[in-house]
């Protein structure tokens, strides 16, 4: 089955499910969605949701709202929504950082990721490449491998922050290789992107929805990617596994989620409106802007995908030692 056959056939299946509710208890929605983005404005995320939204609009003949909650690694929004009542008119931006991450990175957390939330569908995903500054010695990755282990604890890496798939990239990395690269962490991708541009940092894991631009542009040096085949995008670029990292595909992802609760026909309403959004023009052009493939698929599917990362991350987060509290 094609994607696009696909699409077709989970938005058809999502619109019969919710029609019974919906003669019974009144048309959903009947009044505007809020969609909880827990980044700042502007921010790719954020950038994301909103075109998606436009296109969800459309089909849901409501207004969504963007409302943007930063902070403490998305669990100011995921707290904020996790409380709110599960109608369908609250729902949120969700990526590894609150359904995977977080739970291994806190302590505490004021919610459940796996209890607490409705898995209403996945947006996408984007893979994570491995650059260094182009005056790097190493010109791939087999140099590149040879001289951080040459150099153990010499070589810097930058990220996007503590506790992000960026940083997280980079450990798995130094688990499999058997490296050991000093992390800087910088507060946000775009300074540490440009420390990396600017020789002050020599490497990074960056991710393609970021970092695009620059790869294409020379500006950094891609030495591989973390996707399971290479990018269209990229194509020159090998994957890790090709150049010998096996079980290292390392990528960031999105979805949508709401209060846990949420009456099914809703849910099915939501994700077959999400569906049917991965077919517009707009959002096609967004991710391909991006470097994001869209993620078509229900409910289930997408619990399934950040339970199975969760997992796979939980160990390499404990033998890090990263705490963000």
């Amino acid at each position: 089955m094609d994607r696009r056959t696909l699409l077709t056939t989970l938005a058809a299946t999502a619109a019969a499910a919710a029609a019974p509710w919906a003669r019974a208890q009144g048309a959903f929605p009947d009044q505007l969605i809020k969609w909880v983005v827990p980044y700042p404005a502007g921010g790719g995320t954020d950038v994301i949701a909103r075109t998606l939204s436009e296109a969800m609009r459309q089909t849901l003949g409501q207004q969504i709202v963007i409302d943007n909650r930063p902070g403490a690694s998305t669990n100011i929004g995921a707290e904020l929504v996790a409380k709110a009542k599960p109608d369908g008119y609250t729902i949120m931006s969700a990526d590894n950082a609150l359904l995977a991450f977080n739970e291994h990175l806190f302590s505490k957390l004021p919610f459940n990721p796996e209890k607490d939330f409705s898995y209403i569908g996945a947006i996408g995903k984007f893979p994570l490449a491995l650059v260094v500054h182009p005056d790097f010695p190493a010109q791939d990755f087999k140099a590149f491998l040879a001289y951080v282990k040459a150099n153990p604890g010499k070589v810097n890496y930058a990220s996007p922050g503590n506790g992000s798939p960026h940083h997280l990239a980079m450990e798995m990395f130094k688990v499999r290789t058997g490296t050991f690269i000093t992390h800087i962490p910088y507060r946000g991708a775009a300074p540490a992107m440009a420390d990396v541009m600017g020789g002050q940092v020599p490497a990074m894991f960056l991710d393609l929805a970021s970092g695009l631009s620059i790869m294409q542009g020379k500006k950094v040096r891609v030495l591989a990617i973390g996707s399971g085949s290479r990018s269209k995008l990229l194509p020159d670029v090998p994957t890790l596994a090709e150049v010998g990292v096996a079980n290292s595909e390392v990528f960031a992802f999105q979805g949508i989620v709401g209060p846990a609760g949420i009456p099914a026909p809703i849910v099915a309403r939501l994700n077959g409106d999400l569906n049917r959004a991965f077919t517009t023009p707009a959002v096609q052009k967004r991710f391909s802007d991006f470097g994001m493939e869209a993620m078509p698929g229900s409910p289930a599917q997408f619990a399934a995908l950040s339970r199975a990362e969760s997992q796979r991350w939980g160990p390499i987060i404990k033998a890090a030692g990263i705490k963000l509290d």
